[in-house]
């Protein structure tokens, strides 16, 4: 049988080789790109990006009223000052990323519109070859690189997770995925209802009710939230003073890592004190009897994301009968709505899918390691960076509990710490092992679901590599304690092998 797919090849032009190659232009790669720059100067590198922009995850979601869920101050860089309002819109991150870009003449190194679709490691020749098409005509490039540094994120950009309900296909309105929220919806005046109750509904929901007939948010169980002002007292305080930008950034960033900390350990330590806190910042909007039907959960804080809600804006917006907030679970669609397992009926001309994301393993790239297709739950992670069995090659993944950029960051100092290390070896290759001490080391899945769970971790984890029960093989997802120990790593420690 003939390969269409081979007849559709596209023809490769000269390939062109790097130090280092970057996939991704979001807020991992700018500032990988950033980081290389600074502290490996005269490495040659270049970041292949698949859309036609910078951005990523502030690029592709277009809904109404996409900002953050973290604050700026510690999901911005460390070495650029956020100064404006903590939580910030989609167009705001952007801004902030293109001033990274400009001011570190990081766009000669950039290629938008390269979806790459293979990358393959030699031994032979200690290097990766990647081969990308340009969405512009369609041709293929190719690149070779001493280095891979995965930088696309953790989700499928292209499409969403959206259930199987039965009776979908009968339902006579819109069905939407945040995701992939078309420009010429027309939503005024109609009944919409968006199913989900993380913060992508959270941030939906208060941003298009004043527009609706009416908004209902439709969730199966509830989830935490902080409502609280979209501004920082000691970062305005520290600006009457006068003090320097950059100064108010560190000292803000610190403050808030602090406290996050404190934070965090209590919902491990006194988990139903945390709760009954939360639930009391949804009580100062609601009244009792809302906030124990639909926003007081099962689980103990942290074991999903919390969201922040600048002003309270959803609560708000039920509090003033434009938005309301249904729990129950879906019984099947018909031509008007969401009929629902108690018997109750939502009636909707909209129906959104906030409800998640398909999990990217690699990109979605298909990896060959000298020949061989690589299957990545085989490997065991070293520290959720690097993978046995995959040479001179570090992921990205960052934070659930703090913001993904604090890793970032720290992922960038290993990188160029490790880079420069190996050119002082002379050594060509760097790939992680399981010491003779490992041998019988229980593999186990990728994060403990025990202490953090969300549904698209929890459907994919499968497809992820293992970790073990030593803290050199394991993703603990703990900033407090990365960042101490990342900076430390002993390079020359046995799990790492240099040829």
């Amino acid at each position: 049988m003939t390969d269409t797919a081979t007849l559709e090849r596209p023809a490769a032009q000269k390939t062109e080789h790097f130090d280092v190659l970057i996939v991704g232009a979001g807020i991992s790669g700018v500032g990988g790109a950033y980081h290389l720059t600074q502290q490996c100067p005269g490495t040659s590198f270049v970041v292949l990006e698949g859309l036609e922009s910078f951005g990523g995850t502030w690029l592709t979601h277009r809904y109404p009223g996409i900002r953050s869920d973290s604050d700026l101050y510690t999901f911005g860089y460390r070495f650029k000052p956020w100064v404006s309002a903590p939580i910030a819109s989609a167009e705001e991150i952007l801004r902030y990323m293109g001033e990274v870009i400009e001011e570190n003449h990081l766009d000669d190194h950039i290629r938008y519109g390269h979806q790459i679709r293979s990358a393959s490691w030699s031994s032979k020749d200690n290097q990766w070859t990647i081969e990308a098409v340009r969405k512009s005509d369609g041709s293929l490039a190719r690149f070779t690189a001493n280095f891979l540094w995965m930088c696309q994120g953790y989700y499928r950009h292209s499409e969403g997770y959206t259930p199987d309900w039965e009776g979908m296909e009968t339902f006579k309105g819109k069905i939407v995925h945040p995701q992939t929220w078309p420009e010429d919806l027309d939503y005024k005046g109609k009944k919409v209802v968006i199913i989900g109750s993380g913060a992508t509904a959270a941030t939906l929901a208060p941003a298009i009710a004043g527009d609706c007939e009416h908004v209902t948010v439709l969730q199966r169980s509830p989830t935490y939230f902080i409502p609280g002002r979209n501004a920082n007292e000691l970062a305005d305080v520290l600006r009457e003073l006068e003090i320097d930008e950059s100064w108010i950034h560190e000292i803000v960033r610190r403050k808030i890592l602090h406290d996050q900390a404190a934070f965090t350990q209590r919902s491990f330590t006194e988990p139903e004190a945390v709760k009954q806190e939360l639930l009391a910042g949804v009580a100062a909007f609601l009244p009792p009897e809302e906030v124990e039907k639909n926003f007081t959960p099962t689980y103990r804080p942290w074991r999903q994301r919390i969201a922040f809600v600048p002003e309270g804006d959803i609560f708000q917006g039920i509090r003033a009968g434009k938005a309301s907030v249904v729990t129950d679970e879906i019984e099947r669609f018909d031509e008007a709505g969401i009929r629902l397992k108690s018997g109750k009926h939502l009636e909707a001309d909209i129906i959104v899918t906030a409800t998640g994301f398909n999990l990217n393993v690699l990109g979605d790239i298909d990896f060959v390691i000298d020949g061989k297709p690589l299957v990545f739950s085989d490997t065991v992670t070293y520290r959720g960076m690097m993978f046995t069995g995959v040479p001179n090659m570090v992921w990205v993944f960052g934070y659930f509990r703090a913001s993904w950029t604090l890793r970032a960051d720290l992922i960038g100092d290993f990188v160029c710490r490790l880079l420069n290390h190996m050119k002082e070896k002379r050594a060509k290759k760097v790939s992680v092992a399981l010491r003779p001490e490992d041998k019988d080391m229980p593999l186990l899945p990728w994060i403990d679901p025990e202490n953090f769970n969300p549904g698209y971790l929890m459907r994919g984890m499968h497809l992820l590599p293992k970790r073990g029960d030593k803290p050199q093989w394991q993703h603990t997802q703990d900033y407090w304690a990365e960042k101490d120990e990342l900076p430390a790593i002993d390079l020359d420690a046995p799990e790492f092998v240099y040829q």
